[in-house]
């Protein structure tokens, strides 16, 4: 067992020490850990935020609303049955899910039964999509940045 957490921290560190964000065009260096703390210290590309929050002023803000905050009664279905857009900051959800799949629900849009997020890919780049997930996650509260990173990005 001891062997293996050994084998688990060597290769977390060499993860991390690469400095891999899983997005083409991020920075390489997005996040360090805090040897004393053991907490992730967000490192990301002030240029890139700004970006990501005019892209999503542009394209996201009408149902996402102003900083991710989105509607109060986001937790309940509309008439229709969907669940209108979750807040993207840390009161939600966002910070349950992947890149990979921030990434491919904003490309792909949600399952029509289930909401109503429209298909982006074709209509911005993968670098905008990029640059949004950035702004996104530098809404996340430390603690929640923490825990989604030590979910997704730490392992």
């Amino acid at each position: 067992m001891t062997m293996r957490v050994f084998l688990l921290c060597l290769v977390t560190a060499a993860v991390l020490g690469c400095g891999n964000s899983g997005l083409p065009g991020a920075s390489s260096k997005q996040h360090s850990v805090d040897n004393k703390t053991g907490q992730v210290k967000r490192n990301f590309d002030q240029a890139q935020i700004k970006r990501g929050e005019s892209i999503y002023n542009t394209h996201c803000i009408g149902c996402h609303g102003a900083n991710g905050t989105a509607t109060p009664e986001w937790r309940k279905p509309g008439a229709d049955g969907k669940y209108p857009p979750p807040p993207l900051d840390s009161t939600a959800h966002a910070w349950h899910h992947s890149t990979e799949v921030l990434k491919k629900t904003i490309l792909k849009g949600t399952p029509p039964e289930i909401g109503s997020m429209p298909a982006w890919e074709g209509k911005l780049t993968e670098q905008q999509v990029d640059d949004v997930i950035v702004w996104i996650k530098s809404l996340w509260s430390d603690e929640i940045y923490n825990v989604w990173f030590k979910n997704f990005e730490g392992k």
